[in-house]
């Protein structure tokens, strides 16, 4: 196993020269379409939603490698889904559940432009439904 299990290391050799080589076989995945608010259809490009969430994560304690783990774990979770087909909606609801437990500054940067807000009541409202979700429970 290789790439924690989602590919096999296989050791071969070469029946004409006998020299020894390395191959890695991988599950290939269909690939996951976007269908944009326009109707539009796009491959998912993993490269573009980290460079989103990396803009709302500017100036923010969140390292690379959980940029990587947020896409990959959103990924997944998009993968999982029944079509190979999902929309923006989907897309931008599963980085919104990842990054309020990651920063919740960031949270709040990526909602103001998924969500589309227009003025300080928007984000006044979300920080209010951010603060309500990560208080602390009191117990009687």
């Amino acid at each position: 196993m290789a790439e924690e299990g989602a590919a096999i290391r296989r050791r071969r050799e070469c029946n004409s020269c006998s020299q020894r080589y390395t191959t890695f076989e991988r599950i290939e995945e269909l690939p996951l379409v976007v269908i944009k608010r326009s109707g539009d259809r796009e491959p998912f490009d993993r490269a573009k939603l980290i460079s989103g969430v990396r803009s709302a994560c500017k100036n923010r304690p969140v390292s690379e490698s959980q940029l990587d783990q947020l896409a990959h774990d959103v990924e997944d979770v998009l993968r999982s889904q029944t079509d190979a087909a999902v929309t923006t909606q989907d897309v931008g609801v599963a980085v919104l559940e990842r990054l309020k437990g990651l920063d919740d500054v960031a949270y709040v940067r990526f909602a103001s432009v998924y969500k589309g807000f227009e003025d300080l009541d928007d984000f006044q409202r979300e920080v209010g439904l951010l603060t309500k979700s990560t208080a602390p429970k009191r117990r009687p």
